[in-house]
């Protein structure tokens, strides 16, 4: 029972439930996305470039400030956190239901301008939904709630991706994105259950220019104030770069290799689905045994090699076996990582200024590989073919791997925890739930 009962607290189960709203818009311009215009009959090049609209998500930095200070008209007696939230859900139901509404054949420059208002609709809900875990977690249960948070975003990407295959085959996509619309709904009714955070730090009323100007770079000059700044941003900027280029070509191989909708509904968001959540489970445990450094090495090495699987696949073919071979490894990889990783980034924040330079971070993460993606990907692909395009990702990802190597080494890991990390019960670099 004192394993279980970290797990059911409240914070924690409230991280799985802004995971489920923080997914699923994700989904709605990634690989849903890609396979309705794959099926529409849209070019591999233009397919790949309509990835330029996660770099709104990349760019959240930029008015993430306004999270932390503006306070909204009426919404506002809620509190800072929970109008934010109430809004930011919103604006996501509705960008949704708007790229519902668009015909791809018919005009492929709406479908971009809706798909690149649901990457901005759903960065903001992102910026208030990351700030509102890191605040409500304890660095005692960062690396337990983190974990549940992955477990949440899993189910509400998975889950939306499946859940709009299922319909598409059936209805139509029209139908498939208005369902998906009512994923946002779990963090709205969380904060309005929990209320606003206890860790969180009012800001100071900004009247003025002067105080509105300071409220924008007072968050960055903290950050690169800190000892090795530079060294952190570099890590946080190359450490996913193999594995953003390698996830936003995936639905291109599966459907160059004919696999139909049903099998990969059942392999890649099925088997996916599950072997996401086990790699979480082992994420949680490797980060409480092993502690921050050691657990977010191991899990960059395995992401790195996952990549390789892909190349395996392309290799042989259309096979289910070799599908769900690699689906596996990559997934588990990946959910290892997304508590390891993940938990790091969340410690690196300054509670006084957690949404804003949350959102540089989280933004970063993938920007290289996102710009990449969407202008080279496709003419890669098409170049060098999957083989060699997923040896590729590998190799690239190696870099990252050895500059967290160096900075556990250097002790640069341990110094650069902001208070997100040791604010309150426990220390978020031990990993240990106690």
């Amino acid at each position: 029972m004192d394993g279980i009962r970290p797990y059911v607290e409240r914070a924690p189960l409230a991280a799985l439930a802004l995971g489920v709203s923080s997914g699923f818009p994700y989904s709605m311009i990634a690989a849903t996305l890609t396979t309705r215009l794959a099926q529409s009959g849209i070019d591999k090049k233009t397919v790949t470039a309509f990835s330029l609209a996660f770099l709104v998500y990349n760019l959240k930095f930029l008015w993430a400030w306004m999270v932390d200070g503006i306070r909204l008209p009426l919404l506002s007696r809620l509190g800072q956190r929970v109008s934010w939230m109430l809004l930011a859900g919103v604006l996501v139901i509705a960008a949704v239901a708007n790229l519902a509404l668009v015909d791809p054949v018919a005009s492929i420059g709406a479908t971009a301008t809706a798909a690149i208002l649901v990457g901005a609709a759903g960065a903001t809900f992102d910026i208030v939904i990351d700030a509102y875990r890191i605040e409500i977690l304890e660095p005692r249960q960062l690396g337990i709630g983190t974990g549940m948070n992955q477990y949440g975003w899993r189910i509400g990407s998975a889950g939306a991706g499946a859940l709009a295959l299922v319909i598409a085959a059936r209805v139509g996509w029209e139908a498939a994105y208005l369902a998906c619309a009512t994923l946002a709904l779990p963090a709205i009714l969380v904060a309005l259950w929990l209320g606003e955070p206890a860790r969180y730090r009012p800001p100071t009323e900004r009247r003025g220019v002067a105080q509105a100007v300071g409220a924008i770079w007072r968050p960055f000059v903290e950050f690169f104030a800190r000892p090795g700044a530079v060294v952190i941003l570099l890590f946080i900027l190359i450490h996913k770069i193999g594995d953003t280029l390698g996830q936003l070509v995936l639905r291109l191989l599966l459907d160059d290799l004919r696999f139909s909708n049903d099998e990969i509904a059942l392999w890649d968001v099925g088997v996916g689905f599950w072997a996401y959540l086990v790699g979480v489970f082992v994420g949680g445990v490797m980060y409480a045994r092993m502690g921050l450094k050691r657990s977010v090495l191991a899990s960059l090495v395995l992401m790195a090699v996952s990549n390789a699987s892909f190349a395996l696949l392309a290799a042989a073919g259309h096979s289910n076996a070799g599908l769900a071979g690699a689906i596996l490894f990559e997934n588990i990889a990946s959910g290892i990582g997304g508590v390891t990783i993940v938990a790091y980034l969340s410690a690196l924040c300054d509670l006084r200024f957690t949404a804003a330079q949350y959102a540089l971070i989280s933004a970063s993460t993938s920007v290289v590989g996102r710009v990449l993606t969407g202008t080279t990907a496709g003419a890669m692909v098409e170049a060098m073919g999957f083989v060699n395009y997923y040896l590729m990702t590998t190799a690239v990802a190696l870099p990252g791997v050895a500059l967290f190597w160096w900075m556990g080494r250097s002790g640069l890991v341990d110094r650069s925890v902001g208070s997100a990390g040791i604010e309150g019960p426990g220390d978020a670099r031990d990993g240990a739930p106690a």
